[in-house]
C-alpha cells in the first residue's frame, strides 16, 4: 500500500502557493506562509483557472486509505486481499492513520484553497468561478460529514486555536445555500455569456462547460436533499422538487456523467490499488447479485478469478470476497477483480455522480409522491437504461426479469464464509408490490448502477438499508460496531483530539449522539421504517 500522490503540474503554482505551510485541517487558513507576489487579487484570478484541476482530483485525494479500505468494502462493493493488520477497517478495527485521510485531506487540498480563492475577491470579481468552486468544495466536504457526521464547516479556517464543530444538519443547510449561489452565479454568467466556457480544460469534468455544472448543481442538490428524508422530509422534500422544478435540469444522460480526468501524472486509482498494488478485489456482494441477475455489465465492472479452482465456485469466474474475511493475499488474490484491463484502466476518468443516479433518485421522490418526479416505473426502468448506457452494454431483456434473484455465496478456500442468498428481490418493476419492496427494488438497482462510488452506496446503505449487504464475518470492534446493523461512520482522528481537542470533545457530547465510534449512527441515519 502506498499513499497516492495529488496531480502537480502546470495548476501546482496556484496550488502550492495556496496550500504552502498547511500543517493541521482546521484551523486558520490565513496563517498560512504564502508568497505575496503570487497572491496579490488580480493575479491570483488571472491564473486562478489552473487551481480547478487539483481541486477536482482532490474528491479522491488518498483513495486508497480514505475509501477504499473503508466505504468501498462497507458499501458491498470491493473487499482487500490484503490483511494488512489483524484489526483494520474491513473487520471494523478502525485504523486512525488510514481514516484521517478521508477527514484532514479535504480541508487541506479543497477548503484551503477555496479559502484562498475566496480572500482574492473572486466571489465579486469572477462569480462564475466562486461557483464552480463552492460546487466542488460541496461534493469533497459532503463526503468528509457522511463519513464522520458533525464537522467544522462555519468557521474552519477561523482561528489558530479552536474551531469549532458544526452540526450535520447545520452543515446541510449551508451546502443547501452555497449550491443556491452557485446556481444563481452560473445562470448569471450564461444569461451574459451564452457559449462561453472561460475554464476550459483547466475544468477536469466539464471543461468549462457551465450549462453541465449547472445540472450538476441541480443533482447535488437533489442527492443531498434525499439523504435527509427519514429526519427532515420536508426539507428534504421541498430541496428535491427545487433541484427537480430547475428548467436547466438534472444530469440526465451519460453525456452529463461528472467524471474527472486524469492529469499530470495522477494515475486512476481503481487502477492503482487493484492492478498496481494487487490491494482491491470484489466484494462478494455485489457480484452475487449480478451473477444472479446475469447482469450484461458485470464484464465491465470486473475481471473473472485467475485460478480454474476459485473460478469455478462462482457463474463466469466471478468469485469476490466477504468483508471482513481471514484473508492471505496468496490466496485471495486471484479472486475476482475490478476490471483494469479494458475500465478502469491507468489514464481512466473517475466518476462522482451520474445521470442514473439521477433517475433512480427520480423514481424514490416519485414513489414518495414528490412533485416533479415524473412516473416511478418510468424513473426506474431509465435509471437501468441509462446506466447500461454509459457502459456501452445492451441491457437485453434486463429490464423486464421476473425471475433472476442473487446467489448464495460460497468460498472455496473457506467454507466458514458462505451464506446464504441476500435477498430475493427481482428486477422488474411490480406496481403491486408494496411501497418497501418498490424501495428496496429501486435502491437495489441504483447500487449496481453507482458502482464503484462505493462512499455514496454506503451512505445509501445506512439511510435505508438496502441493498442487503453480507455481515462481516469477523468483527474486531470489540463491541462498539454491532454485526448485525453494520458499521454506522468513522471515528475522528486522533490529530483532532490533540490540536483542536475542546471543539472536538464538545462535539461529542452535544452534537454527536453517541460515543465517537463506528456504532454510532449519523444525525440522518435514523433507525426507523423508510415509510
Amino acid at each position: 500500500m502506498k499513499h497516492i500522490k495529488i496531480n502537480s503540474g502546470a495548476a501546482v503554482l496556484l496550488t502550492s502557493l495556496l496550500l504552502a505551510g498547511l500543517t493541521s485541517c482546521t484551523k486558520n487558513f490565513e496563517s498560512y506562509d504564502t508568497n505575496p507576489s503570487y497572491l496579490t487579487s488580480s493575479q491570483t484570478i488571472a491564473i486562478l483557472p489552473t487551481a480547478f484541476g487539483p481541486l477536482e482530483q482532490s474528491i479522491y485525494s488518498n483513495y486508497q486509505t480514505a475509501q477504499n479500505l473503508s466505504a468501498d468494502g462497507f458499501s458491498g462493493y470491493m473487499m482487500s486481499p490484503n490483511p494488512f493488520k489483524s484489526s483494520y477497517d474491513l473487520n471494523y478495527g478502525l485504523v486512525d492513520g488510514w481514516d484521517r485521510n478521508g477527514f484532514v485531506d479535504q480541508y487541506n487540498l479543497v477548503m484551503a484553497p477555496v479559502s484562498k480563492i475566496a480572500a482574492a475577491g473572486t466571489p465579486t470579481q469572477r462569480p462564475d468561478y466562486w461557483a464552480v468552486a463552492l460546487l466542488i468544495q460541496v461534493e469533497a466536504m459532503d463526503r468528509v460529514t457522511d463519513r464522520f457526521g458533525p464537522i467544522p464547516y462555519s468557521k474552519a479556517g477561523s482561528s489558530i486555536t479552536s474551531v469549532p464543530y458544526d452540526s450535520q444538519q447545520s452543515v446541510y443547510n449551508q451546502f443547501f445555500l452555497q449550491i443556491d449561489t452557485a446556481i444563481a452565479n452560473l445562470k448569471a454568467y450564461i444569461q451574459a455569456h451564452p457559449g462561453q466556457k472561460p475554464l476550459g480544460t483547466n475544468d477536469l469534468v466539464y471543461k468549462g462547460d457551465y450549462t453541465e455544472w449547472l445540472k450538476f448543481a441541480n443533482s447535488l442538490r437533489l442527492r443531498l436533499a434525499m439523504r435527509l428524508v427519514k429526519i427532515d422530509a420536508a426539507t428534504a422534500q421541498a430541496q428535491a422538487e427545487k433541484a427537480m422544478a430547475d428548467p436547466d435540469g438534472l444530469l440526465s444522460a451519460p453525456g452529463d456523467d461528472a467524471l474527472v480526468a486524469q492529469s499530470g501524472g495522477r494515475n486512476n486509482d481503481i487502477w492503482t490499488v487493484a492492478a498496481s498494488y494487487g490491494d482491491c478485489r470484489m466484494n462478494a456482494a455485489l457480484l452475487t447479485y449480478m451473477t444472479g441477475y446475469h447482469d450484461p455489465r458485470l464484464p465491465m465492472y470486473a475481471t473473472p478469478a485467475t485460478t480454474s479452482a476459485v473460478a469455478a465456485a462462482a457463474p463466469g469466474g466471478y468469485e469476490g470476497i466477504r468483508i471482513g474475511a481471514l484473508v492471505d493475499k496468496s490466496v485471495y488474490g486471484v479472486y475476482a477483480s475490478p476490471n483494469t484491463t479494458t475500465t478502469f484502466t491507468q489514464t481512466a476518468s473517475q466518476y462522482f455522480m451520474t445521470a442514473a443516479e439521477m433517475w433512480f433518485l427520480k423514481a424514490e421522490a416519485a414513489l414518495r409522491g414528490w412533485a416533479g418526479a415524473g412516473d416511478v416505473q418510468t424513473d426506474y426502468e431509465q435509471g437501468i437504461n441509462t446506466s447500461f448506457q454509459q457502459w456501452k452494454v445492451s441491457a437485453g431483456t434486463y429490464v423486464s426479469n421476473t425471475t433472476d434473484t442473487a446467489l448464495a455465496y460460497t468460498d472455496p478456500n473457506n467454507a466458514g464464509n458462505n451464506d446464504t442468498a441476500l435477498t430475493k428481490i427481482t428486477i422488474a418493476w411490480d406496481n403491486g408490490a408494496s411501497d418497501e419492496t418498490k424501495l428496496e427494488r429501486i435502491i437495489t438497482q441504483k447500487w449496481i448502477a453507482m458502482f464503484p462510488d462505493g462512499q455514496e452506496a454506503w451512505s445509501d446503505y445506512r439511510r435505508t438499508g438496502y441493498p442487503r449487504l453480507f455481515p462481516v464475518v469477523n468483527n474486531t470492534s470489540g463491541g462498539t460496531i454491532d454485526t448485525k446493523t453494520q458499521i454506522r461512520r468513522l471515528a475522528y482522528p486522533q490529530t483532532e483530539y490533540t490540536t483542536n481537542g475542546a471543539a472536538v470533545n464538545s462535539a461529542v457530547q452535544t452534537l454527536l449522539g453517541g460515543p465517537d465510534n463506528g456504532g454510532t449512527r449519523l444525525w440522518w441515519d435514523v433507525n426507523k421504517g423508510n415509510f
